[in-house]
Parts: C-alpha cells; sequence; structure tokens
C-alpha cells in the first residue's frame, strides 16, 4: 500500500484559533458536506471522525461524510465498550458495502481521559480498558473476516453464533486502527492493529517509538503499519510560514487566557501518556529537527495532537518525508484553520508529499 494522507473533519468550524467547540449548534450541515467536499478534492485518502462523550455520533457523521464525496473514505473513531463488536462490525460492514468499498476504516480509543470515560457511563480503570479493547478488536476482526457462526467467551464479552452476513466490500477489509503509548496499549496495539497512531513526536523519538512497536508487533507474527499526526503551517516563504506560526500562538494564547473565566478551550485534557509525552517534548524546547513546532502544545496542556511542521509546502513535505523513511506509511494532517488549511495543502503541500514518497520507492 502506497502512502496514505488522512485528514479530520469536524461538524462545526472549531479549532484552537477558529469557532468553538461550546457555543452555537453541535451540527452545520453545510459546513461539514464543504468540508468534506474540500477534502476530497485535494486529494485525501480518509478523514477523521472523532469521539468524544457529548459529541454528535461519529458513524452518522461518516454516512454523511461518505454520500457527498466521490472517493473520500473515513475513519471513525470509538471507544471500545459502548457497543459491542458484533454491532459496530455489522455497522462498518454495512457502510462499506454501501459507500461502494474500501472507504471504512475504524480508530480504536481506550480513553485518555476519566471524566469523559464516565460521561458515558464507563468507569473501568486505565489498564481494564485496554484490556477490553484488545478483546474487542480481536472479536471484531473475526466477526469481519468469519465465514461461519462462532461461540466466544472471554473476560468482557460472550457470544452464542456470533456471525454478520454483510461483510467489507473488498478483499482489504476494514483496516485497524489504534493508539497509545503506556506499555498496556503497545502491548494490545502489537498484537491487533493494522496502522498505529502516533502524535507528531521528534524523529529520534519517533523512530525509538517504530523500533519498540516493530519488535513487539514481530513476537505475534506481525507486522504494523505507522501513522504520525501533524498540524503543518505553511506559507509562499519560510518566515512568512513562521510569523503564521507565532500569530496562531498569539491567538491561542489569547482564547486560553479567556477560557480560564470559562468553560475552558476544549471539550476535554486527556490524562493519556501520549499526551504526558507531548508535554515533556513541548516543555523542553518550542522547535525540533528544523520546523517541528510545539508553540501550542505549551498553550494548550494535554488534550491530542497540537505539534506542527511550519514551512514551505515543500519544506514541510520534505520534513514529513524523513518521517517517511523511518517507517511511517500514513500522515494525518489537520489544521489551526481547518477548511482553508484543506484547499491550500491540495495545491501544493498534497502533491509535493506524494511525489517524494514515489521517488522514495522508486529502485536506484
Amino acid at each position: 500500500m502506497s502512502l496514505e494522507v488522512l485528514g479530520m473533519v469536524g461538524t462545526k468550524e472549531a479549532s484552537e484559533t477558529r469557532g468553538s467547540y461550546f457555543d452555537g449548534p453541535a451540527v452545520d450541515t453545510p459546513y461539514l458536506t464543504r468540508f468534506a467536499k474540500a477534502h476530497d478534492e485535494a486529494g485525501f485518502d480518509r478523514v477523521l471522525i472523532g469521539y468524544g462523550a457529548t459529541q454528535p455520533d461519529g458513524f452518522a457523521v461518516a454516512g454523511h461524510v461518505l454520500a457527498h464525496a466521490e472517493r473520500l473514505g473515513v475513519l471513525i473513531a470509538h471507544r471500545p465498550g459502548f457497543s459491542v463488536p458484533t454491532l459496530v462490525a455489522r455497522k462498518l460492514a454495512t457502510l462499506d458495502q454501501l459507500s461502494g468499498g474500501g472507504r471504512v476504516a475504524i480508530h480504536h480509543i481506550s480513553g485518555g481521559s476519566d471524566a469523559d470515560q464516565r460521561r458515558d457511563g464507563d468507569f473501568a480503570d486505565h489498564d481494564t480498558r485496554y484490556a477490553r479493547t484488545a478483546e474487542f478488536m480481536a472479536v471484531l476482526r473475526r466477526v469481519l473476516t468469519s465465514d461461519a457462526p462462532f461461540d466466544h467467551e472471554g473476560r468482557f464479552y460472550r457470544f452464542e453464533g456470533a456471525f454478520s452476513s454483510v461483510k467489507p466490500a473488498t478483499p482489504a477489509g476494514i483496516p485497524l486502527f489504534f493508539g497509545g503509548q503506556s506499555d498496556a496499549a503497545v502491548a494490545v496495539g502489537a498484537e491487533h492493529a493494522d496502522t498505529y497512531m502516533l502524535f507528531g513526536e521528534p524523529l529520534a523519538q519517533t523512530a525509538e517509538r517504530i523500533a519498540l512497536l516493530r519488535a513487539e508487533a514481530a513476537k505475534h507474527g506481525r507486522t504494523l503499519r505507522f501513522s504520525l499526526s501533524t498540524r503543518p503551517i505553511i506559507a509562499d516563504t519560510e518566515e512568512a510560514a513562521w510569523d503564521r506560526a507565532e500569530a496562531i500562538a498569539a491567538e491561542t494564547r489569547r482564547r486560553v487566557d479567556a477560557a480560564a473565566q470559562g468553560r475552558g478551550l476544549f471539550p476535554g485534557m486527556s490524562a493519556s501518556v501520549s499526551s504526558a509525552r507531548m508535554q515533556e517534548v513541548a516543555a523542553r524546547q518550542q522547535v525540533y529537527d528544523d520546523r517541528l513546532w510545539f508553540g501550542v502544545t505549551a498553550l494548550t496542556g494535554p488534550g491530542g495532537n497540537s505539534s506542527g511542521h511550519v514551512g514551505t509546502a515543500q519544506q514541510v513535505a520534505d520534513a514529513l518525508l524523513r518521517y517517511h523513511e523511518i517507517g511511517v506509511d500514513t500522515f494525518l494532517i489537520r489544521g489551526f484553520d481547518p477548511y482553508d488549511d484543506v484547499v491550500h495543502w491540495g495545491r501544493e503541500l498534497i502533491p509535493a508529499l506524494r511525489a517524494g514518497a514515489d521517488r522514495v520507492a522508486q529502485p536506484a
């Protein structure tokens, strides 16, 4: 499989510098439609649809995206434990069939925020959640691929005659994505994931994580693909790109200060190991590998991927290709100016990234 480029859609305009996660309608249907089409036209392979305990339903959002884009796929984030794997398998396979095939993938988030988990009634502790995710993924994969009913009795799930008459539309099936950096997460992802998602850390740290995960996966006779999340900030010149980064930081700082008097800037902060690692990197310095910038990370606290590569489109593409050379197969890119960035990236960044990956793939 060639290099993949993922984006991320939301049901309203909101980021660290644009719109609001809290105010106004939760679903702006015309915006979502326009946003999905922009990703399609810009050449993205899939878009991530996030999960939050108070947010719109991801499967419904995915259906809308698939219906309004010609070729764009979806990566639906969910939290194992709130729906049984047999039901999720049927939902995924049905969407895949209805969308023409090969356009549906699932991302497993075991949960980094206890408070957000409890909003959906989940009071399991960290390691229990990851153990449940492991069993969920194993059953999900079996339902999606089994030609005959089967029984299952595990720690979290028990089924008799489990089966789905609807299967994925293509032999590639439904790709299983997964993320997490704790020891429990590494064990689960190495055994069950197809693609392991990583936050935008410096090259050296990313190489260490890939080596560790490859070694763990090899114990199960498996290989993994790797995805890197980053927030590119590009402009026509390098100086203009860094000026834009500073403007983004200034607006984020203003909004963080204002939010201190209200409900906060984001729907929820994460206590995950991944988020803690990002905060530790940001505390040491703001720029790594010449253009990986943690200016926003240092301001917003733990809460997801917030580091980004800064420069011209070609400079950022070259920086990302260095990750490709150490094993990253997929890039998840989302902007601080969500819609405008997608349109801009489609003109320059994505073509440059794909051209560079093709050059790397050519035999000497």
